[in-house]
């Protein structure tokens, strides 16, 4: 003879409720996802297709022409170098500085210690719309000062400056939180055995530091070179400006081809995307820190 056993009525309370959110991030996922499929579609459509069947219809073909007209026209290679010159130098600043500092807060008491601290991560609040103005006027001031008003303004080195600023705060921020979880003792044996600051710093916080760099390194790549508004108010010269500025050389005068303009977001993304895949681990890992114990 067997016996039913009857399952809890809060295990099927449990399931129904895991089903609902299952459906509901499915919905959300969709709807994040649905641009992106829209996006690499249209890049993949010939444009007189469109203009001929509806945006709707089944298109005939599918090629890769857009993408060849795209490179063509956005001038890849001196945009593509500009972003990796505004780019890679205020990532390697952000993160150094803000390894740096977050040293000195998380490890050092000193009377304005919390206040050093939110004064960095403040600057990090303001809208960049808020100081454009103020900022504009400080480097034509500066470069007139020296004698060269391309010092700051219409240079490259102006806009990694103002990119180190403003992702300086949250890079604090991040590392600083992280450095608080690990244990002081192991800094204080550091500086019983004799450790200068600078060994104490390289050789025993920054390899500890590696999963939330990895993940700051990503996002902060991602923020900085999906940059526009700052290459566009800083640099009056288009041959100084990153891929983003690239991208309004696929507009027409009178009719934009938005079969092309997709195919050139898709070209300037695709630096970025490479980049989540070569750090994705480091990324999972960094995102993950403090959710195990152990």
């Amino acid at each position: 003879m067997t016996t039913l056993v009857k399952v809890p009525e809060y295990k099927n309370t449990q399931k129904t409720k895991d089903r609902i959110i299952s459906i509901i991030i499915g919905f959300f996922a969709l709807a994040w996802l649905f641009p992106i499929a829209w996006t690499i579609w249209s890049s993949l459509r010939p444009y007189n297709d469109v203009i001929a069947n509806g945006v709707f219809s089944v298109p005939k073909t599918l090629n890769f022409e857009n993408y060849y007209n795209a490179i063509r026209l956005m001038k890849l290679p001196m945009y593509l170098t500009n972003s990796f010159l505004i780019t890679f130098p205020a990532v390697v600043l952000t993160l150094g500085f803000g390894s740096l500092i977050a040293f000195v807060v998380s490890r050092y008491s000193f009377k304005f210690n919390v206040a050093l601290l939110l004064f960095f991560t403040a600057g990090n609040l303001l809208p960049q719309q808020l100081v454009f103005i103020p900022l504009f006027k400080m480097y034509l001031w500066i470069g007139d000062l020296f004698g060269n008003r391309a010092l700051l303004y219409d240079n490259i080195l102006g806009v990694v400056l103002i990119h180190v600023a403003f992702q300086l705060g949250f890079a604090t921020f991040v590392l600083s939180s992280y450095l608080k979880t690990i244990p002081k003792e192991i800094s204080e044996s550091a500086m019983v055995d004799g450790a200068s600051v600078w060994v104490h710093y390289t050789q025993i916080i920054l390899p500890l530091l590696r999963p939330p760099l990895a993940s700051l390194a990503v996002l902060m790549t991602t923020w900085i070179y999906n940059d526009f508004f700052w290459a566009l108010v800083l640099m009056k010269s288009d041959s100084k400006r990153p891929i983003t500025s690239a991208l309004a050389r696929l507009q027409g005068e009178f009719v934009t081809d938005f079969n092309l303009l997709a195919a050139g977001a898709i070209v300037a993304a695709l630096p970025t995307l490479l980049i989540f895949i070569l750090l994705r681990k480091q990324f999972v890992s960094g995102l993950t820190l403090g959710s195990t114990k152990g």
